[in-house]
């Protein structure tokens, strides 16, 4: 097990995903120049309960499996603004979590182990087609941006295609927290495919 800090987020994270942040809370202004200064990475958590920006008197209730954060960039904007972007890293279960200082949550966590490299049977295949085709369009226009997704592109693994399905689709928190939680990586392709419009 494992003591981190958390970083509790509507929609979470998942492995090799990009995640960009603007930080202007004192408690993670802190947090993340920590971690950036440590080269340690933090915990990102959805919330089952509660708000990102916590209200007084307000129960916050976290998701039970998140991912760690690396930090690949940090630019300080101004003193009290900065803008990160981390890659996703293994997940791993919350087995407890409470407030620490400054109003930082902290968890104890174990490791839940990687997705193996499981081909994309035939009957999924058109996942993995529809969303190279999305990156190579993107890259073609230009606007890579607007689909953020980290090289290299493992468009032939199940587990690689459905992480980033899972964050590039308009589905609910919930949903997310399901296909991040399930740890066959075919079974949460096919859980993803039931969001994708092919139309």
């Amino acid at each position: 097990m494992n003591r981190i800090p958390l970083f509790p987020l509507s929609n979470g994270l998942f492995p090799d995903g990009m995640l960009q942040l603007q930080i202007f809370e004192v408690r993670y202004l802190d947090m993340i120049r920590r971690c950036e200064k440590e080269g340690k990475p933090f915990g990102v958590v959805g919330i089952a309960q509660g708000r990102e920006v916590q209200a007084p008197g307000e129960s916050v209730v976290l998701c039970p499996v998140g991912a760690m954060a690396h930090i690949v960039e940090l630019v300080t904007v101004q003193p009290a603004l900065l803008r990160v972007v981390c890659k996703g890293g293994s997940r791993f279960t919350l087995d407890s979590y409470a407030l620490g200082p400054y109003g930082v949550w902290y968890g104890t966590t174990s490791a839940v182990a990687q997705d193996a490299a499981v081909p994309i049977p035939t009957s999924l295949q058109p996942m993995a087609n529809f969303l190279g085709q999305l990156i190579a369009r993107n890259q073609k226009q230009g606007v890579q941006h607007l689909l953020p997704i980290f090289e290299p592109y493992r468009l032939d693994e199940c587990g690689w295609v459905a992480n980033r399905w899972a964050e590039i689709l308009p589905i609910s928190p919930e949903a997310k927290q399901q296909l991040l939680a399930e740890s066959d990586p075919l079974q949460r392709l096919r859980m993803a495919s039931h969001y994708v419009d092919f139309e």
